[in-house]
């Protein structure tokens, strides 16, 4: 192998990277936010006992968990601009892929997390006369919610993640930055390899706390 690493070129194009890595931030968390509430949203859609809200919202849930998350954001640029003959800032659209692809698989680990709700604490609900919207915001969402969030933060690593794909339609983020910078300078191996441990720092955090906060609910759970 007859290449020389030189990291020293990136110096000139720490702006460019922190703009990129500034859009990325900014896409992870709205669509981590989206992902959060609709996922819980969704979550009580799907175990509606009427089939005419439990089936379509079961079907949107599967639509998105068994299709390419880079088909889906693909779709939102180019198709619904055709079919609503309206043009949309493409970070928005880059959002909604990513925060409904997002909410699908939060969708799921909410439903986990409802059903682990004792029925005792259901019954106590309905002895004490709360309202239906009242024991979903006090008993239901803080219990499933508690239960969830291991499952909810990687899922938002997953996200962060995946958020790389929205450089194939010309999202300024942080990938699509590397990419330009990397075709401009022809050195693909010091670019993506800072990009890679970029991404890897931001994630690392977040992992950490997962299996933080899966040691206490174990130790919980033993006493």
């Amino acid at each position: 192998m007859d290449y020389h690493f030189d990291f020293s070129f990136l110096t000139g194009h720490i702006g460019e990277l922190l703009g990129g890595l500034k859009v990325t931030i900014e896409l992870a968390l709205a669509a981590n936010a989206m992902g959060i509430v609709l996922g819980f949203v969704l979550c009580l859609m799907a175990m509606s006992p009427w089939k005419i809200i439990r089936f379509p919202t079961q079907l949107f849930i599967e639509f998105f968990r068994c299709t390419p998350a880079l088909l889906q954001i693909i779709w939102f640029f180019y198709c619904i601009p055709m079919m609503v003959d309206f043009f949309i800032d493409p970070f928005v659209m880059g959002v909604l892929a990513l925060g409904l692809n997002l909410s699908a698989f939060n969708a799921e680990a909410y439903r986990a997390g409802v059903q682990a709700v004792p029925r005792e604490h259901l019954d106590a609900c309905v002895a004490l006369g709360l309202k239906p919207y009242q024991r979903t915001l006090y008993v239901i969402l803080p219990q499933a919610l508690r239960t969830s969030l291991p499952v909810l933060l990687t899922n938002g690593i997953g996200t962060l993640q995946q958020s790389a794909l929205v450089a194939i339609v010309a999202i300024s983020d942080l990938m699509y930055v590397a990419k330009s910078i990397a075709t401009d300078s022809y050195r693909p191996l010091e670019i993506y390899s800072l990009v890679a441990l970029l991404y890897f720092f931001m994630s690392v955090p977040f992992s950490k706390l997962v299996h933080i906060i899966e040691r206490r609910q174990d130790a919980a759970t033993q006493r």
